[in-house]
């Protein structure tokens, strides 16, 4: 897969919230807000052109609730940064430019650091061997760095899985709630550029060097090999994460 052009982003049919219906007996305004939460997070915002229009009237329906407490979420959510209101054009999934990603990634690379520090130091050898049997089942596969197909879509979930550990087994809740906004954007550009100019390979690669620097306690290593490989990601998209900017809105 060297060599190969970013993933186009046009995709004829636009993502949709997959949501559940809610319970009833709990509290409506909460539970909407964690459903729609969780629901906005898993989408690949980044993965098409047009920006992404969140619609009460639908979402009430799909949830089985009234749009008080759709609006009660959405506000909550406003403030989070994961929507923004447009006057008089509706509420849509606040998606951000190249230079936003980039200063984002920035920031990762640097708390996903000291995270791979501190996990050197703090974490349990059950959490870092399972670590490593994660990646052995990419690394040691024969058609594991191959970047096709379904095998790649497995690998960019095991992707996304690897840096959620290290930031869980740093042990340190301020850094986890310190990321958990910026996953959602993490997640997406990850998802997307993993697919590109054989990222997928070198991600093996780089994710078992920093697994070796935990297994060796060697703090220092794995702080630095982690901020690298973060870093790497932000030099990626700086290169060729023009199409970041194209995003259109609904009519």
């Amino acid at each position: 897969m060297s060599g190969a052009s970013p993933r186009p982003v046009e995709k004829l049919e636009r993502p949709t919230l997959d949501v559940p219906r809610l319970d009833t007996g709990s509290t409506y305004a909460k539970e909407a807000y964690a459903a729609l939460k969780r629901a906005i997070t898993a989408m690949d915002i980044y993965d098409h052109m047009h920006e992404i229009r969140l619609d009460e009237r639908r979402l009430s329906e799909d949830l089985g609730v009234s749009r008080t407490p759709i609006r009660e979420a959405m506000t909550l959510l406003e403030q989070e940064g994961f929507v923004r209101t447009r006057p008089r054009r509706g509420i849509y999934v606040v998606r951000k430019t190249k230079r936003e990603i980039v200063e984002i990634i920035t920031v990762m690379a640097a708390l996903e650091s000291i995270a791979a520090r501190l996990a050197a130091l703090n974490a349990a050898d059950d959490d870092i061997h399972e670590l490593r049997r994660l990646m052995d089942a990419f690394h040691n596969s024969p058609d594991g760095q191959d970047g096709g197909g379904e095998r790649l879509e497995e690998y960019s979930d095991a992707n996304i899985a690897f840096h959620q550990a290290i930031i869980r087994m740093s042990g340190c809740s301020l850094i986890a709630e310190m990321t958990e906004n910026l996953f959602i954007h993490m997640r997406a550009i990850r998802k997307i550029t993993i697919h590109q100019d054989n990222r997928a390979a070198r991600s093996i690669i780089d994710h078992m060097r920093i697994i070796e620097a935990l297994e060796r306690r060697d703090a220092e290593l794995a702080e630095r090999l982690a901020r690298e490989h973060t870093l790497g990601l932000a030099a990626h998209v700086e290169q060729h994460g023009d199409f970041l900017d194209t995003a259109r809105e609904d009519a």
